[in-house]
């Protein structure tokens, strides 16, 4: 059933700064995710699965990657003529533009395109959270509430609370406290960043906090604790599915290690597929020498050596004596014969040389631990090449080609 009184809004602009050299030059959303996909493809194809066919995605940082890779929306049914998927970059006003100053502001410089499409209930996402859920259900609900707002949430550990917005709601799930990132939570129910606003209720609001000086233009600090004030009827909608918010090195890590321990995350769902663009490359190859255990191996993989507990993006290769366990590896980068790669995250068109290891205990080429890089996880940034039986230790960054040549000497190319 195709929602025509709905439009979704994708907040895809995000720096994802946490993740470190890894959005060196990629918007958060387009982060490679599960061997085949990129964070963004989750939202994408809950709207295409949920009949929301009318998409706007809301670029600012490093959008050019990420604008390629929507193009005209068709891995998403979205390339029609009535609807379909739109890139919407910061508003351009004469000879100057304007940033997105915060995501209320960012819907808000797209009135227009609001507008053109006249819809009774808009859709904001985040672009960057991995789940999969029908919005059809938080639709049917936020009308038979005649909420203005429905807020999609989730209960967190309590630990963790404090990293979300923090909502409290009655027996009706009638909202009545909203914190964001408060420091002494009263509630561990967490805003999931997914709403539905009465669109004509939300462009006054939008209205008002753009004419504030003191606003953050934000809807978690500014928009929803005004309509909270006011006594406007907000709702929650509980959500008990699985859902990660993929921030740091270390989720992006977890979330991709989710894929092979049995979580409740199923990529093979015919009912509820995750639809991507991806290359078309030929089946991987797993040579007889190869141990492969408890990994996603994806198509146009060559794998001759060891991989264990780990997800190997599109065009891999592993060669024969190399071991590559508890890793990600992003596509088209090499692994050479005699590596080791533990407990990384290794990116884009990356050469690991023969004998070299990232994610040592005893590295002979010692780098300044990343703050970024938690639980002793290492990074190689893209395009990167490491030889010369180099040993990277665990808890860091590398970002510049590193070659040791046999006489010992060390040099960064």
């Amino acid at each position: 059933m195709r929602h025509s009184d709905c439009i979704a809004m994708i907040l895809a602009g995000g720096q994802g700064s946490r993740l470190g050299a890894l959005t060196k030059t990629l918007a958060k959303p387009a982060v490679p995710y599960g061997g085949k996909y990129r964070i963004i493809d989750f939202a994408l194809s809950n709207c295409a699965n949920s009949g929301i066919d009318t998409v706007g995605v809301l670029t600012q940082y490093q959008p050019l990657e990420l604008n390629t890779y929507i193009g005209s929306g068709q891995p998403w049914d979205m390339d029609r003529l009535n609807g379909g998927a739109f890139i919407l970059p910061p508003y351009v006003k004469g000879k100057s533009g304007e940033w997105y100053k915060g995501t209320a502001n960012a819907i808000y410089q797209n009135k227009r395109f609001i507008d053109r499409f006249d819809p009774q209930n808009i859709l904001i996402l985040s672009g960057d959270h991995i789940y999969k859920m029908d919005y059809r259900e938080m639709l049917r609900q936020h009308k038979a509430t005649k909420a203005a707002l429905t807020i999609a949430v989730i209960q967190v550990p309590w630990d963790d609370a404090s990293r979300y917005g923090i909502l409290s709601a009655d027996d009706n799930n009638r909202i009545y406290d909203f914190a964001e990132k408060p420091e002494k939570p009263k509630s561990n129910l967490a805003s999931m960043g997914i709403y539905i606003f009465d669109r004509e209720i939300m462009m006054r609001y939008l209205e008002a906090d753009e004419s504030d000086p003191n606003s953050s233009n934000d809807f978690g600090h500014d928009v929803i604790p005004a309509m909270l004030a006011d006594g406007l009827p907000i709702f929650a909608y509980t959500f008990s599915g699985y859902w990660k918010d993929v921030g740091t090195i270390k989720s992006l890590w977890d979330a991709n290690m989710d894929l092979i321990s049995g979580s409740e995350l199923d990529l093979n769902d015919d009912n509820w597929r995750i639809y991507s663009r991806h290359i078309d490359l030929p089946p991987q190859f797993i040579a007889s020498t190869a141990e492969v255990r408890n990994s996603a191996v994806t198509e146009g993989c060559n794998v001759a050596g060891v991989v264990e507990n780990s997800v190997l993006f599109s065009g891999v290769t592993v060669e024969a004596g190399a071991i590559v366990r508890d890793s990600i590896v992003l596509p088209m980068s090499v692994i050479r014969r005699g590596a080791k790669v533990d407990h990384a995250l290794i990116s884009h068109n990356v050469e690991i040389g023969e004998e070299v290891c990232v994610g040592c205990d005893d590295p002979n080429y010692p780098l300044p631990p990343d703050p970024l890089c938690t639980d002793g996880l290492s990074l190689v940034a893209d395009g990167v090449t490491i030889r010369g039986n180099v040993r990277i230790g665990r808890g860091t960054t590398v970002v510049r080609s590193i070659e040791a040549y046999a006489s010992g000497e060390e040099d960064t190319i």
